[in-house]
């Protein structure tokens, strides 16, 4: 089969630059793409024809082949190059249609180095519970890279400008070719970056950044809880090559008090008192977050009861509403008793079962009368 001029193809002359064949191949490629025109045998075909005459007209070595001896340079004997149209798949999408040829022609390769923000930090800050229900000022110390002073972030020695990278010329990737196609890897010289820093800076090592321990003042907000954050914007790392630092967030950990528990904005507590005052009622002391004040006991109060102190909770730092403190009441069962002791209690339990037990003790009774009520309707 007779194949058509390249060049035609193409619609360049013979004369035409390195830029205006890739500019021609972007244009026809991107009109011809079988993406574009599915199910289109003829712009299938056509995009063959573009793809091979791009294939051989780009490198320098083929295309002084093909203008000395035409078509016959790459046919079986001639080279290595085996029929285009045997091999040729037309999987070339449009993204590579863009990094290879429309990155190239409009200067892309000639990139500053890549700026990339600093990472953000996390410090994990301990509280009590006053601290963090009243709110305090904490000094933290927070290891982290700053920007070096001796090259303010350039990482070059005196201010220099980094040398373009002679490998990728400048963009950081590099183009391997396989038969017709091409891989794209990151350049092993600069590592991705473009440049390469000849004389780096002797204080940072050519990184732009040394580790330095940074002393912050934190303002922690009254009502903070467990595990909530405060966020320090720009306190993080440094950034690269002139970008900006990142964040640090404050973690907030509460230790356990020994009296109080908080829940939400309510804090809780129990109150241990003796059966004497549970059950003939009095004052009693007992503790805030601030200080201390007196409730009273009412007679007859049971093991368990709850007793609400509005406002002694902790103000919300999101609603700005206060919490309840609530007190539950404990009684102590006496310990360590003398004689004189033992015999007032045993008056006072003869004295209790010889009364009415509905009257001194209801909850004993109706419990004992269920047990008794349960174990005769198993016999019946």
């Amino acid at each position: 089969m007779i194949k058509k001029d390249y060049y035609k193809i193409l619609g360049i002359t013979k004369s035409a630059s390195h830029t205006e064949i890739k500019k021609s191949y972007k244009k026809l490629a991107m009109k011809y793409h079988p993406d574009r025109n599915q199910g289109d045998k003829n712009s299938e075909k056509k995009f063959k024809e573009i793809k091979e005459a791009y294939e051989i007209l780009i490198d320098p070595k083929k295309r002084t082949m093909y203008d000395q001896h035409g078509h016959t340079a790459f046919e079986q004997g001639y080279s290595n190059h085996s029929s285009f149209d045997e091999n040729f798949s037309t999987n070339s999408d449009f993204s590579d249609i863009f990094g290879d040829v429309f990155g190239d022609i409009f200067g892309s390769n000639s990139r500053k180095r890549r700026a990339q923000k600093g990472s953000d930090l996390q410090y994990d800050l301990e509280l009590n519970l006053e601290e963090a229900v009243k709110g305090i000022k904490k000094k933290i110390l927070i290891p982290t890279l700053k920007k070096c002073n001796s090259c303010h972030g350039s990482g070059t020695k005196n201010g220099e400008n980094p040398e373009k990278c002679k490998m990728c010329k400048g963009n950081g990737q590099i183009h391997i070719r396989q038969g017709f196609f091409s891989v794209q890897q990151t350049c092993t010289h600069c590592h991705g970056s473009g440049e390469i820093i000849s004389n780096p800076c002797i204080s940072c090592n050519g990184s732009g950044r040394i580790k330095k321990t940074k002393k912050i003042i934190v303002t922690i907000p009254a009502g903070v809880d467990n595990k909530d954050k405060i966020k320090l914007n720009n306190e993080g790392e440094a950034g690269k090559n002139g970008a900006p630092s990142g964040d640090l967030y404050i973690q907030i950990l509460v230790k356990k008090h020994q009296i109080f528990k908080r829940k939400g904005n309510d804090l809780y507590c129990e109150i241990p008192i003796n059966f004497c005052m549970a059950a003939l009622g009095g004052k009693i002391e007992v503790p805030t977050i601030d200080n201390k004040i007196k409730i009273t006991i009412p007679p007859e109060t049971q093991s368990g009861k709850l007793f609400r102190i509005r406002g002694r909770g902790v103000n919300s730092i999101r609603t700005y509403q206060t919490g309840d403190l609530l007190c539950k009441i404990i009684i102590e069962t006496p310990i360590n008793l003398n004689n004189t002791q033992k015999k007032i209690l045993q008056d006072l339990e003869k004295s209790l079962n010889n009364n009415n037990k509905v009257q001194n003790n209801p909850k004993s009774k109706r419990f004992f009368d269920g047990i008794k009520k349960f174990f005769d309707d198993l016999t019946k």
